[in-house]
């Protein structure tokens, strides 16, 4: 979620590697999945945590390999901070990923879980988000094996209720606007207590455009408080018939929710045509 602004080397000379035990085994190669903004976030009440439900997306994906790979998220220090938090080695490979950072799409959460289980942490999800939010501020639940079942307090780095999975849909989406990376003293999100009882009602009934409704309404309520003004995701939405559509809360991610089998021929080229990158389209949800 949040794209730290120093960036280092990933690995570590000799005499700063250590040892996490006598006999664990060395990094090994992992693929971790990222996500596509939210089906909603917000506060639960005026006063309440920042909470989201995660859009699970298996197209985007954060790797580990051998080499230097791309510019790692973190500094040396939160690096070095993070590892002895797991009790795991300093000795990093290297990062490819699918998404650009700062998009909505889980880069930072996701390359930090990434170095973990490459590096054999053997803790639980719970001590990795810890983890994770010391090192950036807030996490995507990413560390979890299904993310998207999941009311997340991404500031808190812990879950709130465990949810139903998600209706079957299609998403078609993109990237649209600069980056825009999550600061974790940044609370001003709308009210969306309403909207976590709607999803819950839409996941226990697989209805997916029920779903597709609440994301749109989360993601109006995110645009009426905090912009921008001109996001063309409404007008994408009635010009492809999808039954709803949704953002990242911060980040730049869109996307067009359509019930399985309807996704129109143009919906990606109208995208594209829109001004969004990196058009994609996926299937996620469902038992």
């Amino acid at each position: 979620m949040k794209a730290g602004s120093e960036v280092c080397a990933m690995r570590q000379d000799s005499d700063t590697r250590r040892a996490a035990s006598d006999d664990a085994p060395g990094p090994h190669p992992v693929t971790v999945h990222g996500h596509f903004g939210e089906w909603l976030q917000g506060r639960l009440g005026p006063d309440g945590p920042v909470a989201l439900v995660t859009l699970a997306c298996t197209a985007l994906a954060v790797r580990t390999v051998d080499g230097p790979g791309e510019a790692p998220v973190f500094s040396h220090a939160v690096l070095r901070s993070f590892a002895e938090r797991l009790k795991v080695a300093p000795d990093w490979p290297g990062i490819e990923r699918d998404m650009p950072l700062g998009a909505g799409a889980g880069a930072s959460t996701a390359t930090l879980v990434a170095l973990a289980r490459s590096a054999v942490f053997r803790g639980d999800a719970d001590t990795l988000a810890a983890a994770c939010v010391a090192a950036e501020g807030a996490s995507d639940p990413l560390m979890h094996a299904h993310p998207d079942r999941l009311l997340w307090a991404s500031r808190q780095g812990r879950v709130l209720r465990r949810l139903p999975p998600p209706p079957s849909v299609e998403i078609v989406g993109g990237f649209w606007g600069p980056p825009l990376p999550t600061r974790a003293e940044d609370e001003s999100f709308a009210d969306v207590a309403d909207l976590v009882v709607r999803w819950t009602s839409a996941c226990e009934t697989a209805d997916p455009v029920a779903a597709a409704r609440v994301a749109r309404d989360s993601a109006e309520r995110c645009v009426d408080l905090r912009g921008p003004a001109d996001d063309p995701m409404p007008a994408l939405a009635q010009a492809c018939g999808a039954a709803g559509y949704l953002r990242a809360h911060t980040g730049s991610a869109r996307g067009l929710v359509f019930a399985p089998g309807r996704v129109p021929r143009h919906a990606e080229a109208a995208l594209a045509e829109a001004g969004l990158t990196g058009v994609l389209r996926f299937a996620t949800g469902g038992v």
